[in-house]
């Protein structure tokens, strides 16, 4: 057994300070059985260097009744409660919750705070054997919580809460709470939907068709079969609010006097236009070229993010009130300090345009892909070879190798480093490039351009590339010289990077804002430079990345400048989302559709045939919103949908009962009902000291409904106190346990039931209210018909005994 130190202290102040100073490797000991978990379930590998011993306190575990109220030792025994007669009359649903606690010998260990600071309780907790061992579940820090999909018959009946975020949230570089538009579609609430997303990205319409989607890697249901197809979703979702632009991007009723100007209207400028704009400020965009977007306008090709849907996104932040200034070069046409001088704020989101140079040999007789790109976008069309080869393995070579195909290439071969599973490249636009006859070589590198005597070039001779990665996974290419081939080509286009361009700085901003690595510095959590007044993110700080994350940028920038310049918008501190009424979302229940989640192919994006495809034309068509709903009813919406285990929690809360800590005093409501469990409410080393519970009138009871009667947890408990005179209720509280991961009080069935005549009838009708709200997991049905038997016998009872 491992060896720990004891301390035994006098007064719960100096246990709490022994507590914090041990970081969460000291164990608080009460009655005993506190420490049965860390033993039984981790004794080899998880144990407290300290145990401090409470029981020594002087007012450890006091009870008494003191004016009309109980005052109970946080460290008093269960079976002391049980049998104490004050308790009996003060409040004799708290004796008998007391005594339904699993066993005797469990009863003289456990004490009344032990008790109500339990983890939640669920089927995975009590038989982790059945599923192979210890499971590491969404409440433990895990991916999942097994009961969406597994056994649940022993879980929540009213919904899962939020717990360690959800993966594909935690995957999405937004951090787009993407289970919460998804449980809005699923109920039909088109408009819910929109305005979560946009709280985290005001283009979806945008990104869901060009982002590599990282959320979808993620996903829950990969272990099934196939990902929630949330791009799809959010395609539809998408359209659907470009499609009520006037509504999702209205001007704000109220100005700042405040002037914002952004250089760059790529997707972290657009972003940042659209935040300040809502904010109320003044927002001038400036950028070179004639038409906004950037690299949304001119480096993505039309079949995969048509033209008119980036037009329309700009002309609805005109319709907000941005002013575009295109076709302006910041650096020749004006200044930055020109701009820093006529600006309250100025954000720099330009993307990397430039060309790399890779010191090929025959580089200078290649074409650069980006530009290759910018001009079929503009123009449409572009002379090409038969024989084209493009360079690069990401989703830029891909565009590339598609539009040379498109514009009529009678061959196009592509050549990149990296084997196919190692490609940054998605599986989509990799398959889609093979459909279309692009033939493939992994794992060789530039050697040189291959010329004819006339200088034309003949194709491109490679080197074998034996790694791309070290160790570390970081890019360090490893090549065999000595082994080489020649790939035939006319037209070789070089899609293996791109550079950022600062030239437009200027000399003063260039010293001051640009880093060793050529690029912007900036802190990546502020996007604040060194330089007052200015903020960048995008390209220009990280160097060549997908949109979603210049997005972001734009949005936790505008949160920063909005914060600066005195004004709150509808941003909380760090750029987080509100909702519309200024606060987190009140509801703390996830629900899910227990048939949908079990369906495991996603539906697909409609796609027209390779024989069809043309440069203009969409490849694929979004979801009709019936198709939408159905695919984001496969949302696990990935929380704990386990119960609390605690007797006497409910009754506190339906007693109204204070709960005194080493801090603070707060309502037993408040401490047992906020959040999934105690340890999330109480501070690091906060401990509970005392109980104070007050006398109420009416028929008090604890019932419960259990497996086997002397030992188990409840199934489904009722903590119900009903004053009733003349055989009509005048008074109710109803609380129940077993049902939520936290106790579940019922404030429409006591309304209900208040001024009521009590009848089997009426006790009926509450128990059906009680219920209608339950959204049962599939194994689970059977709580619904014990919470209305539990409801209608104390509605009766409580009659019964006037």
């Amino acid at each position: 057994m491992k060896q720990f130190e004891h301390v035994t202290v006098s007064s719960f102040e100096e246990g709490a300070r022994i507590l914090k100073e041990g970081k969460g490797k000291r164990q608080a000991m009460a009655g005993g059985s506190d420490l049965l978990g860390i033993y039984k379930d981790g004794i080899l590998k998880t144990h407290p260097e300290t145990v401090v011993n409470l029981k020594q306190i002087p007012e450890f575990d006091t009870l008494e009744e003191t004016d009309g109220w109980l005052d109970i030792g946080a460290g008093c025994k269960l079976n002391r409660i049980a049998g104490d007669q004050a308790v009996k009359d003060l409040c004799p649903a708290l004796a008998e919750a007391a005594y339904s606690v699993a066993s005797p010998l469990i009863r003289s260990i456990g004490t009344v705070g032990g008790n109500i600071c339990q983890d939640v309780r669920c089927w995975y907790y009590r038989y982790p054997d059945t599923m192979g061992g210890a499971l590491d579940c969404k409440r433990k820090g895990g991916k999942t919580c097994y009961a969406i999909n597994g056994e649940n018959r022993y879980h929540s009946v009213f919904g899962g809460m939020a717990c360690h975020g959800s993966p594909c949230a935690g995957s999405c570089p937004a951090g787009t709470d993407v289970p919460a538009y998804m449980a809005r579609l699923r109920n039909g609430d088109w408009d819910g939907a929109a305005r979560i997303i946009m709280e985290y990205n005001p283009m979806p319409m945008m990104t869901s068709r060009i982002c590599p989607h990282p959320c979808q890697d993620d996903c829950n249901q990969c272990t099934y079969g196939d990902s929630v197809n949330i791009h799809g979703v959010e395609r539809s979702l998408g359209d659907y609010i470009l499609e009520h632009a006037d509504i999702y991007y209205a001007a704000p009723e109220h100005g700042t006097g405040k002037t914002v100007s952004i250089v760059g209207a790529g997707p972290g400028g657009l972003s940042a236009a659209y935040y300040l704009r809502r904010s109320g400020h003044q927002v001038v965009v400036y950028d070179r070229m004639e038409k906004a977007g950037g690299v949304l306008q001119y480096g993505i090709p039309h079949y995969r993010l048509p033209k008119h849907i980036v037009d329309a996104y700009v002309k609805a932040l005109e319709h907000m009130g941005v002013e575009f200034r295109l076709g302006v070069h910041v650096g020749k046409d004006i200044t930055l300090e020109e701009i820093r001088k006529n600006s309250h704020r100025v954000y720099v989101g330009t993307g990397a345009w430039k060309q790399p140079v890779l010191g090929l040999e025959g580089e200078n007789l290649t074409q650069f892909g980006l530009n290759f790109l910018v001009e079929v976008n503009t123009y449409l069309e572009k002379a090409i070879g038969s024989q084209v080869l493009v360079c690069g393995g990401g989703n830029v070579a891909m565009d590339v190798a598609l539009t040379a195909a498109r514009l009529g290439a009678k061959h196009v071969k592509l050549v990149c480093l990296e084997q196919e599973h190692e490609m940054p490249a998605t599986p989509e636009e990799v398959a889609r490039a093979k459909e279309e006859g692009v033939e493939i070589y992994h794992g060789w590198g530039l050697g040189k351009v291959v010329t004819d005597k006339d200088k034309k070039v003949t194709g491109l001779a490679a080197k074998k590339c034996l790694s791309v990665f070290n160790g570390e996974h970081r890019f360090a290419p490893v090549y065999e010289e000595t082994e080489q081939t020649f790939i035939e080509a006319d037209t070789i286009i070089l899609a293996t990077g791109q550079r950022v361009d600062l030239d437009f700085l200027g000399e003063r901003f260039g010293e001051q804002l640009k880093s060793a690595r050529g690029l912007i510095e900036a802190d990546l959590e502020s996007f604040r430079t060194k330089e007052e007044g200015i903020y960048a993110g995008g390209d220009a700080v990280t160097g060549p990345d997908i949109a979603i994350r210049a997005i972001l940028a734009g949005r936790v920038a505008a949160a920063g400048m909005d914060r600066e310049l005195g004004e709150k918008g509808r941003m909380m501190p760090g750029g987080d989302p509100v909702s519309d009424a200024g606060s987190p979302q009140a509801d703390p229940w996830l629900h899910f559709d227990p048939k949908a989640v079990e369906e495991e192919a996603a539906h697909k994006l409609a796609e027209v045939s390779p024989e069809e495809r043309t440069l203009t034309g969409e490849d694929t068509a979004s979801f009709d919103r019936e198709t939408a709903q159905a695919e984001a009813g496969r949302c696990m919406n990935c929380g704990c949908y386990a119960v609390s285990p605690s007797d006497i929690s409910p009754v506190l809360v339906m007693a109204g009962a204070k709960i005194i800590t080493t801090e603070r005093t707060l309502t037993a409501q408040e401490l047992l009902t906020r959040e999934l469990t105690v340890q999330d409410i109480l501070e690091p080393g906060e401990l509970v000291k005392e109980i104070q519970v007050p006398k109420l009138k009416g028929e008090m009871h604890y019932d419960k409904k259990r497996v086997r009667n002397a030992i188990d947890f409840a199934i489904v408990s009722l903590a119900s106190c009903l004053e009733v005179g003349d055989h009509v209720i005048r008074d109710a509280r109803i609380v129940f346990g077993g049902v939520a991961p936290i106790p579940y009080r019922m404030p429409e069935v006591e309304e209900f039931l208040r001024g009521k005549r009590v009848t089997e009838e009426m006790a009926e009708e509450a128990a059906a209210l009680a219920v209608r709200d339950a959204v049962p997991m599939g194994k689970n049905e059977y709580k619904l018909f014990m919470i209305k038997e539990l409801l209608v016998n104390a509605v009766l009872r409580a009659d019964n005994k006037q």
